[in-house]
């Protein structure tokens, strides 16, 4: 029953997992290559991976994290999350493009339960727009469900930082468009962090940031830890 509903969900939602149905045809394609295309200055970064991995052998049936800084300095999520195995694969001033690009070097090998990811702030800095954050988005998900079908799929909004306030809006509306594109697939989520991490003037709490207001300091992971724990399978 299980499989035919998630075929059922996976048929309504169809429509979504395609660049060319959202974009013109001719810029599907260059995003769609350009995600292709595994850009080189992370090789070390994966390389290194893959030699953990050689080393030390990854637990099975996992949540595995994935994406940016945000991810790559979470050291507490054995801890925090020790219910579940977990895989910190978090790869520093990577894009949503990024993770896209490694899907087969940093995600399917590993054949995870759950992937949580998080990325955007940095496509933002870097000028990408919240459309093409949903497209990346949007391919990382048919490329993980091509491989791995029954996989889970969670998207931690993108924060909001004091060292990026000018980006603010650009990333709750990033974050509404992904929120979109998780509702309508049976195995997706969308944890919002961006609210809680807002304070009563609408600006981001300074107490959940290291000293260069863009990295999250314990606090900071302790709020994510509490508002992605009911999101994790």
């Amino acid at each position: 029953m299980e499989t035919e509903w998630v075929a059922q969900g996976q048929a309504r939602a169809g429509w979504m997992w395609g660049l060319s149905v959202c974009l013109p045809v001719g810029l599907a394609a260059v995003l769609e290559a350009g995600a292709a295309d595994a850009p080189s200055r992370w090789e070390k970064d994966i390389q290194a991976f893959e030699a953990s991995d050689r080393t030390n052998a990854p637990p099975s049936n996992a949540i595995l994290f994935v994406g940016s800084s945000s991810i790559r300095l979470w050291k507490t999520l054995d801890g925090d999350f020790p219910e579940w195995p977990v895989i910190n694969r978090g790869f520093g001033g990577s894009q949503v493009a990024d993770s896209v690009a490694f899907v087969d070097r940093i995600v399917t090998p590993y054949r995870p339960r759950q992937i949580v990811l998080y990325a955007g702030d940095n496509d933002l800095a870097a000028e990408r727009t919240p459309e093409q954050i949903e497209a990346d988005f949007k391919t990382f998900v048919r490329r993980v469900h091509e491989r791995l079908p029954r996989c889970w799929i969670t998207f931690i909004a993108i924060k909001p930082s004091p060292a990026r306030q000018a980006l603010i809006e650009k990333a709750r509306a990033a974050n509404e468009r992904v929120r979109e594109a998780t509702r309508a697939h049976p195995r997706l989520s969308f944890v919002d962090i961006f609210t809680p991490m807002l304070g009563a003037d609408g600006q981001p709490r300074p107490e959940l940031f290291m000293a260069d207001k863009l990295h999250l300091n314990a606090e900071g992971y302790r709020l994510w830890t509490q508002l992605t724990r009911p999101y994790l399978k």
